[in-house]
């Protein structure tokens, strides 16, 4: 499962046509195990699989098919898990966001009554309600505290809070785009995940194939050559089928 095997595929992979890309119909981490459980089953049956017309190429092809599908698969994995680990630091943090812009503005508010100027730059920066509009009011709240400072200091205002606004501006900035993730990098992600399984799934459907036609009447080598997850998926959906009739 390394980066190294996924770069020797990748033309390969990529070389795949549209109408030959499949979205995985089974949990890729199962879809992986079968391929190599498969390649590991069919090496008793060379001589019987390539008789019948197998290329042995794909078998000995397989695990570096496997080993590159796994590895994009991780990295996909990765990156969906670090945005579902800032989607849930953004409902932790950003209430803490929202409270210090409503207490800047609070304190803005009575700090520069007796300025008009200031108060409609207040009112202006107030006046957005998205999650931009709070991360870009606390940055703006922080400079406009900042250059008057000692208006905020006859109230007593402790200036530092002008500083924890400015950083969690740019905290809640990063997290975010984190969490709303970059649509495009996840559709290229999805795409190469998908054609790297399909790469795999190719090899894994002709080995399939030529055993199951080999050992037809032989039930305790063909089932080395059909996926039991979609057989238990399938007998299931069956019964649930006859239950509901």
């Amino acid at each position: 499962m390394s980066k190294e095997t996924f770069a020797l595929k990748q033309s390969a992979i990529d070389a795949l046509k549209p109408s030959e890309i499949q979205t995985p119909a089974i949990p890729v981490g199962i879809a992986l195990q079968e391929a190599n459980d498969l390649h590991i089953w069919c090496m008793a049956d060379k001589e019987a699989l390539t008789k019948v017309g197998l290329d042995w190429s794909l078998v000995d092809d397989l695990p570096l098919r496997i080993s590159a599908c796994r590895y994009i698969q991780s990295e996909w994995q990765k990156e969906y898990q670090s945005k579902e680990e800032a989607q849930r630091d953004w409902a932790v943090e950003s209430p803490v966001g929202y409270e210090l812009r409503n207490e800047l503005v609070h304190h803005f508010f009575h700090a520069f009554r007796k300025n008009s100027d200031l108060m409609s730059k207040v009112t202006r920066i107030s006046e957005g309600d998205t999650h931009a509009d709070m991360i870009q009011d606390l940055s703006d709240l922080s400079v406009l505290g900042l250059a008057n400072s000692d208006a905020l200091k006859d109230i007593n205002l402790n200036l530092a809070v002008l500083d924890q606004a400015a950083a969690m501006s740019q905290t809640l900035s990063d997290l975010l785009a984190k969490a709303n993730g970059d649509r495009l990098t996840d559709n290229v992600m999805i795409l190469q995940r998908n054609k790297a399984y399909s790469y795999m799934k190719q090899a894994v459907d002709e080995i399939r194939h030529h055993g199951q036609y080999v050992f037809w009447r032989n039930e305790d080598r063909k089932k080395g050559y059909v996926s039991m997850f979609a057989k238990r998926k399938n007998n299931a959906s069956k019964k649930a089928t006859s239950l509901v009739d």
